[in-house]
């Protein structure tokens, strides 16, 4: 009896279950149903529209047409009315003169004679017997007649809109350069019904298709005319970006195009708050001055932390950035005169760019990269370790470039922000000002090991109060590198 009672319960909760998609599905039908009555609705409001601003347009075109017959009409009608008058004139002048002549040939008077022939003379000179008997205007109106077999033709071929092809994006000429992209798509044949373009884009974490979930949405540009398109202003904060484009005529859109993914060159990467001194205030991609920070600083956290990055791993226990982006061991954090931070990526291979926006109130600041064996009381461009662009805001503005204690003076104005390049292979290190990419300095040397992006931010007034920051913006390696050409020395 148990067994029937379990059988029984399980065939009535499928028949609930079932029931509950076909109720489903009956409200998904009705839905179906209204949805196809708007949408009728919709569509035969659109075409009624469309045929009479169709109806307008002939309508105008005739009027306009008709316009012009009557215009050629009173034209060619005023000039032959005129030429006919002038005619009939000279034609009533001729007959009284013939008239006369007849008289004065039957007449015996000499004088009366020499009279008309002399008057005859002064009409044969006059302006009627000089009149063109070719009428000015022809009565010929046919090259105002139409012929609208092509038009018929063509409306009566008129059919519904079809769904636009869908394009394919030319992975071999997109360009990735700086912080912009390129996407050039075609069609596989040639739509003048295409009114626009929608392209999707989204950043990735991964080469090839796009998974089912994504961290990130898909960003829609729309309203694109052309098969291309440039993304401009990005940040390549990760390494790679996936694209998709879609056609779409006055009617629908069609299906996207298969995604491609686009290496973006990027080298991304965060500021490690465990390396940084203890008066500055570091989140991922920005390092503030807190000249208050020591006294807040919980002492025993300090006791606790790893050796320096000498006796950290090998190098060949790091990945390259160009394969995975890979997280620094840790170290000691700077400190005494090192207001120092380190990024938590190393470099050891391959081209790298990113730039460095600061603060108009930071006293001092310093962009560059360190090798991983910088002391933890080592200033960024007083020792062999690292190389920077240094600023002195205090009291007179300065730009210098550092390495091993040694500082050169630049002869340029200070930028807003700063670009970094590093071509790691080639031993070479520029520094620009980011918005006109103008080389301000290039230090040439050999990289031993690896390096890691540097910063360090000072203000000299001690006061709780007294601020300054630096912002770190992630940027592509140019796919034209000789914008990147390594002009200078060190």
């Amino acid at each position: 009896m148990g067994d029937q009672k379990e059988s029984l319960r399980k065939i009535t909760h499928t028949l609930a279950m079932k029931n509950e998609e076909i109720s489903n599905f009956v409200c998904t039908l009705k839905q179906n149903l209204d949805n196809l009555e708007a949408n009728s609705n919709r569509v035969q409001e659109d075409l009624e529209s469309e045929f009479t601003s169709l109806h307008s347009v002939l309508d105008e075109m005739k009027e306009n047409m008709l316009t012009r017959i009557k215009q050629e009409r009173a034209s060619r009608t005023y000039e032959l009315q005129s030429q006919l008058s002038a005619c009939s004139k000279a034609l009533e002048s001729s007959e009284e003169l013939l008239e006369l002549a007849n008289q004065t040939l039957c007449s015996r008077e000499t004088d009366g004679f020499t009279q008309v022939s002399d008057r005859l003379t002064l009409v044969t000179m006059a302006p009627a017997f000089r009149l063109s008997l070719k009428a000015k205007a022809s009565d010929n109106m046919s090259h105002l007649m139409v012929d609208f077999s092509q038009e018929k033709e063509m409306l009566q071929g008129l059919k519904f809109l079809p769904v636009p092809a869908t394009p394919e994006i030319q992975v071999s000429e997109c360009q990735v350069c700086d912080n912009t992209v390129t996407i050039i798509w075609t069609l596989p044949e040639p739509d003048s019904k295409i009114d626009h373009y929608i392209l999707e884009h989204r950043r990735t974490n991964h080469e090839g298709p796009p998974r089912i979930r994504e961290d990130y949405p898909w960003m829609v540009v729309e309203g694109i005319r052309e098969m291309e398109h440039t993304l401009t202003g990005l940040r390549f904060d990760t390494r790679y970006m996936t694209f998709r484009v879609r056609a779409c005529n006055k009617a629908v859109a069609g299906e996207f195009s298969e995604p491609v993914t686009l290496e973006t060159h990027a080298f991304t990467f965060k500021l490690d708050a465990s390396s940084a001194h203890q008066n500055l205030k570091v989140e991922e991609l920005s390092v503030e001055w807190d000249s208050c920070g020591g006294k807040i600083q919980d002492i025993r956290k300090e006791k606790n932390r790893t050796n320096s990055p000498m006796h950290s791993p090998a190098r060949s226990a790091l990945m390259s950035p160009k394969r995975a982006p890979t997280a620094r061991p840790g170290r000691d954090r700077f400190t005494a005169e090192s207001y120092t931070v380190l990024a938590d990526t190393m470099i050891d291979a391959g081209q790298h760019y990113w730039e460095v926006k600061f603060d108009k109130e930071s006293k001092a600041f310093a962009v560059g990269i360190a090798l991983r064996s910088l002391g933890r009381f080592d200033q960024l461009g007083k020792s062999s370790a690292s190389w920077c662009i240094h600023l002195n805001n205090w009291l007179q503005q300065s730009l210098t470039a550092k390495h091993n204690n040694k500082a050169r003076t630049l002869d340029c104005p200070i930028p807003n922000s700063i670009g970094v390049y590093i071509n790691y292979d080639e031993g070479v290190l520029s520094f620009y000002n980011a918005k006109p990419k103008q080389l301000m300095h290039t230090f040439r040397t050999k990289f031993q090991q690896p390096v890691i992006p540097a910063f360090m931010v000072r203000n000299l007034i001690h006061n709780c109060l007294s601020r300054g920051t630096i912002w770190v913006m992630y940027v592509s390696v140019p796919n034209n590198t000789t914008l990147f050409a390594a002009e200078g020395s060190s």
